[in-house]
C-alpha cells in the first residue's frame, strides 16, 4: 500500500471562479493543506469557498502577488511543497480599456511569485524536496482556433489581446 503523504499547497487565485473550484477539490478529496492566496479584486469571491472555509486544512492569506516581502513571509510562515499559480488580471474586454494592470500583475506579479518560491525553496534550511510550481495560463495564448481542430504544445504562440499577451509572457 502506498502512503501519500499531506502537502501544503499555495493556490493563488484562490477566491476566483476556477481556483476556488481546485481549493474545493483539494480540501475535499486529497489530505493536502491549502494556503489561499488572493488579494480579493473584482474577481475574487470568499463566498465561493463557504462550504470548506472552515476546515483546518484551509488558510485564507489576503495577500497581493506583486508584493515580494508579504510572499516572503508567508513562504516562510507556511512552508509550502507547492504552487499552483491561478491569480491574473483576467477578462479581455478590460484589459483593452487597460492594459498596464495585466502586464504589472500577469508578468510581473508572476515574476514576483516565482522569485518568492526560488528563494524559499533554495534557502539551505529548507526542508521542501522536489518542490513543484504550476502555472495555469489560458488558451487565448494561442489565439483563435476556429470552428475544428486543437491547440497541442508545438502551437506557437498568437495572442490578440493585452490579455492573452499578458498570459503568454508569464
Amino acid at each position: 500500500e502506498c502512503l501519500i503523504m499531506s502537502k501544503t499547497l499555495f493556490v493563488t487565485g484562490g477566491a476566483g471562479f476556477i481556483g476556488s473550484a481546485v481549493i474545493r477539490y483539494l480540501l475535499n478529496d486529497t489530505q493536502h493543506n491549502v494556503v489561499n492566496i488572493d488579494c480579493l479584486t473584482y474577481a475574487g469571491n470568499l463566498d465561493s469557498l463557504k462550504d470548506v472555509s472552515q476546515s483546518p486544512r484551509y488558510k485564507f492569506e489576503k495577500v497581493d502577488i506583486r508584493n515580494a516581502e508579504e510572499l516572503h513571509k508567508i513562504f516562510k510562515q507556511y512552508k509550502p511543497d507547492g504552487v499552483m499559480h491561478l491569480a491574473a488580471e483576467s477578462h479581455v474586454d478590460r484589459s483593452i480599456s487597460n492594459p498596464i494592470d495585466f502586464v504589472i500583475t500577469n508578468v510581473v506579479g508572476t515574476v514576483t511569485l516565482l522569485n518568492a518560491a526560488k528563494n524559499s525553496w533554495q534557502n539551505p534550511q529548507s526542508k521542501i524536496r522536489n518542490p513543484k510550481f504550476y502555472h495555469v495560463s489560458t488558451d487565448e495564448v494561442y489565439g483563435s482556433l476556429g470552428s475544428e481542430g486543437h491547440f497541442t504544445e508545438q502551437t506557437k504562440y498568437d495572442p490578440h489581446s493585452p490579455y492573452s499577451a499578458s498570459k503568454a509572457s508569464s
